[in-house]
């Protein structure tokens, strides 16, 4: 196995780091990437600003969950506590990882520097090492020559990972255009950040940014929404999104209701069973049995929670996300779109979802029932349990109808 290991500060990680690890994952064919986040940089002292070693571990993570299966982070540095020598780091790897190939990768300035770091004949004996290369200007001459010096004295195995896009941006210079932000700054910091690193940063309230988590534009609750979620969920949300605002348009719903119920349906999906029962117990929410031992049918009802008591959304957007997942009799206009975007949003594949999305636009009752009758049927075939909501939801409408 080829495993690519991407040391740093990562304060705050961003779009240049990405681009870089996702370059070298496939020009190098790395079978795995790991990302390690520095607890006390050797060769320089954090910023005052700095967020917490902790901090930068969960950033980073949201990056290697952004840049696919193959990239993962470790916490063996911050483990480790004091100084993170790379040395110790490459060793330690390559116990855990005897038989494998390690590549050491770093940006031109280290590479050219590296024979001065501490007990560099240790790194060059467990891993090679792979230097990115950010434009023309860096010569080949230059990096042969670095090459072969390397070569000859450490027996070292190098490689140059050609980056055809990069993001300038200094890690100082990011910082604190955060902070300006909300001092009055011209220059917008999302355009660096993947959007749930930058999410989490306004969540955290890191590097001087002010967000009120209850008074958010649709952009910084859209971004704090998708640092709490999975990367492999977000075309999921932003389908919905943009299918509730569309239905909600049509059938005279408020639009930023529908989008902002949207935005945050999801946003507690991941958490375990223990901790979607504490916060319906924390915010008043009665659970019957079932639900209190069946996690699927709680985020609807702690992310409505979320929604109201954390980002100061009303009433009736709580009530739809409230519900997005079982139904309810009763369900007004505002309910029903979500429930339906939830459910026929464009990335969803299924038998019966096209006829859905067709008579969506004719009567959104109709539609209501077809997927209700799809989820019953669904879950009847596969011998679970409905919800008394879901089948009370049908009946309702059935009744309504007549």
């Amino acid at each position: 196995m080829k495993i690519g290991i991407y040391g740093g500060t990562f304060d705050p990680p961003h779009l240049g780091h990405m681009e870089a690890a996702r370059t070298a994952l496939e020009q190098m064919n790395l079978d795995r990437l790991i990302i390690i986040p520095d607890c006390e940089p050797p060769h320089k002292d954090l910023a005052e600003e700095a967020a917490t070693p902790q901090q930068r571990l969960e950033m980073a993570a949201l990056m290697a969950d952004g840049l696919g299966p193959r990239a993962e982070v470790s916490d063996l540095e911050i483990r480790r506590e004091g100084k993170s020598y790379t040395a110790d780091t490459v060793e330690a790897l390559h116990e855990t990882f005897p038989e494998d190939e390690l590549w050491l990768l770093m940006g031109t300035d280290m590479f050219l520097t590296v024979q001065n770091w501490y007990q560099p004949e240790r790194i060059f004996q467990y891993a090679g090492v792979a230097a990115f290369s950010r434009s023309e200007e860096d010569t080949q001459a230059l990096f042969e020559e670095q090459s072969q010096y390397l070569a000859e004295t450490f027996h070292a195995r190098t490689t140059v990972v050609n980056l055809p896009k990069v993001t300038e941006i200094a890690s100082r210079d990011l910082r604190r255009m955060l902070a300006s932000e909300w001092t009055g700054g011209n220059v917008d910091p999302a355009q660096y950040l993947w959007t749930p690193v930058y999410g989490y940063i306004l969540r955290e309230k890191l590097f001087g940014t002010q967000a009120d988590l209850r008074h958010l534009s649709d952009k910084h609750l859209r971004a704090i929404s998708y640092s709490m979620v999975k990367a492999k969920r977000l075309p999921h949300i932003k389908g919905t999104e943009e299918t509730a605002v569309a239905l909600a348009k049509f059938w005279g719903v408020d639009p930023e209701k529908a989008r902002r119920a949207a935005i945050l349906h999801d946003c507690t999906k991941y958490w375990d069973l223990e901790t979607q029962v504490a916060a319906c117990d924390k915010y008043g929410i009665a659970l019957d049995a079932l639900e209190r031992v069946t996690v699927k049918f709680l985020h609807a009802k702690t992310g409505a929670a979320l929604a109201k008591y954390v980002f100061g959304e009303p009433d009736d957007v709580y009530d739809a996300i409230f519900c997005h997942t079982t139904g309810k009799p009763g369900m007004t206009k505002l309910d029903k779109v979500l429930y339906l975007a939830d459910y026929m949003e464009p990335s969803r594949a299924f038998d019966g979802v096209e006829e859905l999305r067709r008579l969506v636009w004719e009567d959104l009752d109709q539609a209501m029932i077809l997927g209700l009758e799809m989820t019953v049927e669904e879950l009847r075939e596969r011998g679970a349990v409905v919800h008394q909501n879901t089948q009370g939801t049908l009946d309702d409408l059935r009744r309504k109808l007549r």
